[in-house]
């Protein structure tokens, strides 16, 4: 098989710093100097735009995009389709990155605006919309996201599905 016959899978840029036992799913985009640390997965179609820094033990699902100038910690969890902005007034040339705390959860589908602060080990639920920073170890949802409980609240909750027999 030629090279133009095969298969494109993955692009990775040639100045993209990608750690240790990173891996990397099908049709996904890292661009130009993003910085991925150790024992990190991306999934599917997630697009990793450039000056992108990801810290190590993340997991980042399918589908989310992650723009210029983001920046995530360690552990974090980002679920599918999640989307991060980075231009408050498109089409302008400045751009300002979200920033995401060590341990933070962000739910499916929530969509994250330009230089959001999401504080450590807090939790952004699925298709929020988060406008302000997250204080560290809240929970927040809704649209605009706002705070409805503690991290702590959260992982007594987790805590009781996961010994539940309740499948629903």
């Amino acid at each position: 098989m030629s090279d133009s016959q095969k298969p494109i899978t993955n692009y990775i840029s040639k100045t993209a710093k990608i750690g240790k036992n990173v891996k990397i799913w099908h049709f996904a985009y890292i661009g130009d100097d993003a910085i991925i640390g150790d024992n990190v997965m991306i999934g599917s179609l997630t697009h990793i735009d450039y000056k992108v820094t990801i810290g190590d033990q993340c997991r980042i699902e399918g589908s989310v995009y992650i723009p210029p100038l983001t920046t995530i910690g360690k552990g974090v969890f980002i679920g599918p389709a999640a989307t991060f902005t980075n231009d408050p007034y498109p089409m302008s040339p400045k751009m300002k990155g979200a920033i995401v705390e060590d341990g933070a959860i962000i739910g499916s589908r929530a969509v994250v605006r330009p230089g959001v602060i999401i504080g450590k080990d807090s939790v952004v639920a699925m298709a929020a919309v988060v406008t302000k920073d997250v204080p560290p170890r809240m929970v927040v949802m809704g649209h605009p996201a706002r705070v409805i409980y503690t991290r702590e609240e959260y992982n007594k909750k987790q805590a009781k599905w996961l010994s539940s027999n309740n499948t629903e």
